[in-house]
Order: structure tokens, then sequence, then C-alpha cells
């Protein structure tokens, strides 16, 4: 596992816990702040897998769920 990616389990784990205790709206809290971690720690993955060249690599979505990259 990644460096940093430990804190989407201790979220998925307070999440479960929020929903299987009635607390919907600290769940739907918990389910935007995941969201946000996993952005964060993509972009931090992403500078650190910068090109030797100096080039940044940039990702895009396609439709089957797996980012495809390019060279900018």
């Amino acid at each position: 596992m990644a460096k940093n990616e430990w804190i989407l389990d201790v979220l998925s784990d307070l999440n479960a816990f929020a929903v299987a205790n009635g607390m919907n709206a600290l769940a739907e809290q918990l389910a935007d702040t995941s969201l946000i971690a996993a952005a964060e720690i993509a972009s931090i993955q992403d500078e650190a897998r910068a090109s030797p060249d100096g080039k940044k690599i940039q990702f895009e979505p396609n439709p089957g769920g797996f980012g495809k990259h390019r060279h900018a």
C-alpha cells in the first residue's frame, strides 16, 4: 500500500460505523471526504511519477473506468 493510502481504509471504517449506527449525515460527509482524500493522494502520486525528461504525465479517464495517460 502506498504511503498515504491507509487513510482511505480509516475513512472507510468510519463510514461503515456511521452507517451501522444510523449516522447518515456523517456517513455522507465521510464518503465525500474519501473522494477528496483519494484525489489528493492521486495528485501526490502523479507528481512523484513525473517523467525523467521533466515532462508531466497527464491521466485521462476512459469509459472502462481505468485511466489512460499521455505526455504533456
